[in-house]
């Protein structure tokens, strides 16, 4: 890491979401319950999935699957921002930055492609309903999660390595409240160039093609819908999808406008803010998007309220 007059660094100095001391309490209340609220949300969906036959269907198998991304993505960044709300010196060290960076990208792209999975399980069970369980087996869905879940762990690789190879000099102040690229890469005193363009063409394989494919997926689903003759059979079917889309589109948007513009548009206030979303609010929307819209889960859960009451 030292070459020249190039003095290295052994941690990076987090100024968190805000400097001002008389809102650091505030915000870690209203985190914490963002946090708490997305732990117990997620949890709960692959509880009632795991204890209920009747949701042991492959829609079900990639939404616990959903959950418990949601859980880890979270959890790389929600602890280490709680603790700094009560800390002067919100230090990280570069390892643990290193780490951060790491999983919070596996997980992310994760997500992408889980949410991709979702899309094409629903495009099946609409295309052909009477098949869907023979298509969509088992084996099938296995596959399409483990997938799902190494695609996530080695594209992080691919884009972790290059980021950290990169020079951090005597400034290692990072106006964000976590590590990131995008805030890694303005950061550093050498040419990012090559790490950035690294980072824009992983953007096209894990966020750029997922929006594409989900794209494509929902086209043929309206078309198939379309030609239902019946309006019942027409809001079930789109009911189906309402949620998934619900989820999708704000996660998408929010997560593309911070890992696809340029660097010269960085702006750390503006940073945050997109951070916040789809770090804390989508995943809190998650849950309650899935739980209060669909009815197989309001009986699961009605099912697990009158066995707690019995105990």
């Amino acid at each position: 890491m030292e070459s020249n007059n190039l003095t290295s660094v052994t941690e990076f100095i987090l100024l968190g979401l805000s400097t001002r001391p008389e809102l650091q309490m505030w915000f870690f209340v209203l985190f914490f319950m963002i946090y708490l609220m997305i732990l117990l949300g997620n949890l709960l969906i692959v509880l009632l999935i795991v204890m209920n036959t009747f949701l042991h269907t492959p829609m079900y198998f990639f939404l616990s699957n959903l959950s418990i991304i949601e859980v880890y993505y979270t959890s790389c960044v929600f602890p280490q921002m709680l603790r700094h709300f009560f800390v002067e010196r919100k230090s990280i060290s570069y390892s643990c930055c290193v780490t951060q960076v790491y999983s919070f990208q596996s997980f992310g792209v994760a997500e992408c492609y889980i949410l991709s999975v979702m899309a094409y399980d629903r495009y099946v069970a609409i295309r052909d309903p009477l098949r869907y369980t023979v298509i969509m087996n088992r084996a099938v869905c296995v596959r399409l999660v483990t997938a799902c879940w190494i695609g996530g762990f080695l594209a992080s690789v691919v884009v972790t390595v290059p980021t950290f190879q990169l020079s951090f000099c005597r400034d290692n102040v990072i106006d964000h409240f976590l590590c990131e690229m995008p805030v890694l890469f303005h950061l550093s005193c050498t040419d990012t160039s090559q790490a950035e363009l690294v980072s824009q063409i992983l953007s096209v394989f894990t966020l750029l093609s997922p929006v594409i494919f989900i794209t494509f997926s929902y086209i043929h689903i309206i078309n198939i819908v379309l030609k239902i003759r019946s309006a019942q059979g027409r809001r079930k079917a789109f009911s189906t999808c309402s949620s998934h889309l619900l989820v999708v589109i704000p996660f998408f948007v929010t997560v593309m406008s911070h890992y696809m513009r340029p660097k010269s548009q960085y702006s750390p206030e503006k940073d945050k803010i997109i951070t916040v979303f789809y770090v804390a609010f989508t995943p809190t929307m998650n849950p309650l998007i899935y739980s209060l819209r669909n009815k197989e889960m309001k009986i699961a859960l009605l099912k697990l309220l009158g066995k707690m009451r019995d105990i």
